[in-house]
C-alpha cells in the first residue's frame, strides 16, 4: 500500500478509536465541580422572607457522572478540578447508580428537616425533635459488616447500650477493642432485628474499633412553621449547613451581613457540623462563583479546602452556632 494511504488509514483508525473511547463509559466515576448557587430562592419559610442585600447564602454540590474511557486513560482530558473515583466507592456491589441517587435524595430530605430544626431552635422557637437512632447511610465494602448491615438500617442499641444518636453509637463502640464482635439491635423495614458484626481498627488509630459505616441522625421532627426546600435533582446531606443558615436568615436574622457566604457540611440535630465528600470540587466551584467566604467542616475538610482555595477565605467550623459567631465577627461589608 502506498505510504500516504497507510498514514491516512492509520489516522482514520486513530479517530475511530478515540471516538469510541470518548463515547463509551468506564466503570468508574468523575467528581466534577459545579459553581456555588444562592439558596434563597430554593427555601421558603412560611410567613418569613430573606432580607434583600448584596450578599446571600450559597450552597455547593458536586456533579457525579460516569467517566469516559478516554478520561480514564488520559487525565489531561478530564474537566478542570475533576477527580476520578473508583466505581465501587460510589455504588457498592449490589447497588445501581439509580439506587445511589435515590439514597442521596433521601439523605437530602433528612438533612432539610434537621437543618430547619437546628435553625428554629437557635431562633428560640419550639421544635419537637426526637432522636431515634443512628441511621446507616453506607457500609464500606471491605469490612465484615458489609455482609450483615445495609444502608437504611437504624441502629438503636450497640454493645448492650441504647443508641439514640450517632455520638451514642461511637461511644458504645468505643467500649470494645478492634477485632471484637459487637451485638447490634436495629430497625430494618419496620422490624427490629439483632445482628452481630466484627469490628475493625480505625485507619487513623489501630487501637480504636469501628464498624466501617457512614451514619447520620434518624429522628422524628415536627417544625413550628412550614419550610419548603427544593434543590431539584441535587442529593446528599452536605447542604445541611447552608440550609440552616438560610432558614435562620429568613427568620429575620442578618446572617450574611452583605457577604456572599458559601457553606458545606452535614448538620446534626445537636447543631454540630460533620465532614462531607467532594471537598476539592466544592472548593473549586465556590472559588469560581466569586464567593467571599467558604464555611467548611473543621479538620481534614478544611485542610483540603485550603489547598485549592487560592485567595478564597476558608473558615472551618464545628457547629452551627460557631458558624453564626464567625459571620457576626466579619468586618462590616
Amino acid at each position: 500500500m502506498h505510504p500516504r494511504r497507510l498514514v491516512l488509514a492509520g489516522a482514520a483508525l486513530l479517530v475511530v478509536v478515540l471516538f469510541a473511547l470518548w463515547t463509551t463509559s468506564s466503570g468508574d466515576y468523575l467528581y466534577v465541580p459545579n459553581e456555588a448557587q444562592p439558596v434563597a430562592d430554593k427555601i421558603e419559610v412560611a410567613g418569613e422572607h430573606d432580607p434583600a442585600d448584596a450578599g446571600g447564602i450559597y450552597f455547593i454540590d458536586v456533579r457525579v457522572r460516569k467517566a469516559r474511557w478516554l478520561e480514564q486513560l488520559l487525565p489531561f482530558v478530564r474537566p478542570d478540578g475533576a477527580t476520578l473515583v473508583p466505581g465501587q466507592a460510589v455504588t457498592p456491589p449490589g447497588q445501581t447508580f439509580t439506587q445511589w441517587r435515590m439514597q442521596a435524595r433521601m439523605d437530602m430530605e433528612r438533612s432539610e428537616q434537621i437543618a430547619a430544626a437546628v435553625a428554629f431552635r437557635e431562633a428560640g422557637l419550639d421544635v419537637d425533635a426526637t432522636p431515634r437512632g443512628a441511621l446507616i447511610e453506607a457500609v464500606a465494602i471491605d469490612v465484615p459488616a458489609a455482609k450483615t448491615l445495609q444502608g437504611g438500617d437504624v441502629i438503636v442499641e450497640a454493645a448492650g447500650r441504647p443508641v439514640l444518636t450517632p455520638g451514642g453509637l461511637v461511644a458504645a463502640i468505643g467500649t470494645i477493642s478492634p477485632g471484637e464482635k459487637v451485638m447490634l439491635r436495629l430497625r430494618r423495614s419496620g422490624k427490629t432485628i439483632e445482628r452481630t458484626v466484627r469490628t475493625v481498627a480505625a485507619p487513623d488509630d489501630d487501637k480504636r474499633a469501628i464498624i466501617g459505616i457512614q451514619i447520620s441522625q434518624d429522628a422524628r421532627i415536627r417544625l413550628p412553621r412550614k419550610v419548603n426546600i427544593d434543590l431539584g435533582d441535587v442529593g446528599g446531606a452536605s447542604a445541611g449547613l447552608p440550609f440552616a443558615l438560610e432558614v435562620y436568615q429568613q427568620l429575620g436574622r442578618d446572617v450574611d451581613r452583605g457577604y456572599r457566604i458559601a457553606a458545606t457540611g452535614e448538620i446534626q440535630l445537636d447543631g454540630s457540623v460533620a465532614p462531607v465528600g467532594g471537598i476539592k470540587q466544592k472548593t473549586v466551584g465556590v472559588r469560581r462563583s466569586g464567593a467571599d467566604v467558604f464555611l467548611v467542616p473543621a479538620g481534614e475538610n478544611a485542610s483540603t479546602a485550603r489547598r485549592y482555595a487560592g485567595t478564597l477565605r476558608i473558615v472551618p467550623v464545628e457547629s452551627f452556632r460557631q458558624a453564626l459567631h464567625v459571620l457576626q465577627t466579619l468586618p462590616p461589608k
